[in-house]
C-alpha cells in the first residue's frame, strides 16, 4: 500500500479519481454545462487554477480539490466553483473557512495558459480550452473569471466533525463530512458523499429550472 507524507498528500490522490464532474452532481437542464477538475491535476507540473482576489499578485487560494463550471457568454462569461479543503485541524478549518466567507470583494478564478492547452484527461485528449467553448482559437493568455458561485465542502477529523456538527450553523456555502469520506479510496461512489455534493448546487434552491434566455453568439478570439 502506497504511503503518504501528509494527510493533504493522501485527500489530493483521492480526489484525482474523482471525474470532470463532482460526483453526484445532477446535470444542468439549460444553459452552460461545462465542468472541469482544477485541482488536483494528474499531471504533475502542470500549472493549476487558483483563486484571488482582484489585484492581488501573491495571496492565492489552493484548494485541495476544485471543479469549475465555466457559463455565461463570451461576452460576459463566469464561472461557478466547487471546492474541497481537508482540515486536519480546528484552526486549519478556521483558516480555511475565512478565505471563502462572504465579502464585498470580488473573487477571481485564474486558469493558466498551460492547464488550457494542456488535455480534458487521458481518456479525453480535448484541449481543455475546446472543452471551454469560448474561444474561436488557442488562447495567448491566462483566463480569468469571476465567481459567480462557490460551494465548499470541508473534510474534518472525526472528532472535529461530531463537535461542529453538534454545535456550529454552517454558511449556506459551506458542506461538511468526515475526512474518511474523502480519504475512502472509492469515495467517489460513496452514496452518501454523492448526496451531499449534489447538494452544493444553486439548482436546489428552486422548484425547477427555468430556461436561460439570451444566451449570446461567438466566442473570445483568444
Amino acid at each position: 500500500m502506497r504511503e503518504f507524507r501528509s494527510l493533504d498528500a493522501l485527500v489530493r490522490a483521492r480526489l484525482q479519481k474523482w471525474p470532470q464532474r463532482p460526483p453526484g452532481l445532477a446535470q444542468r437542464l439549460h444553459g452552460l454545462d461545462k465542468w472541469l477538475r482544477g485541482r488536483p491535476d494528474v499531471k504533475s507540473g502542470t500549472c493549476n487554477p487558483f483563486l484571488k482576489f482582484p489585484g492581488s499578485d501573491r495571496l492565492r487560494t489552493l484548494p485541495d480539490g476544485l471543479w469549475l463550471n465555466f457559463g455565461g457568454t463570451p461576452v460576459e462569461p463566469y464561472v461557478d466553483i466547487f471546492a474541497i479543503e481537508a482540515c486536519g485541524s480546528l484552526q486549519n478549518l478556521l483558516d480555511k473557512r475565512s478565505r471563502f466567507a462572504p465579502s464585498t470583494q470580488s473573487l477571481l478564478a485564474v486558469c493558466p495558459i498551460p492547464w488550457l492547452l494542456a488535455s480534458v484527461s487521458e481518456a479525453d485528449e480535448t484541449p481543455r480550452w475546446q472543452a471551454i467553448g469560448l474561444w474561436r482559437r488557442e488562447p495567448t493568455i491566462p483566463l480569468v473569471l469571476p465567481v459567480r458561485d462557490l460551494r465548499v465542502l470541508y473534510g474534518l477529523k472525526t472528532r472535529h466533525y461530531q463537535g461542529f456538527a453538534a454545535s456550529q450553523i454552517p454558511h449556506p456555502h459551506e458542506y461538511f463530512v468526515p475526512m474518511d469520506a474523502l480519504t475512502d479510496e472509492h469515495g467517489a461512489e460513496n452514496p452518501a458523499l454523492r448526496a451531499i455534493v449534489g447538494r452544493a448546487s444553486a439548482a436546489v434552491n428552486f422548484f425547477d429550472q427555468p430556461v436561460a434566455g439570451g444566451q449570446a453568439e461567438g466566442a473570445i478570439s483568444g
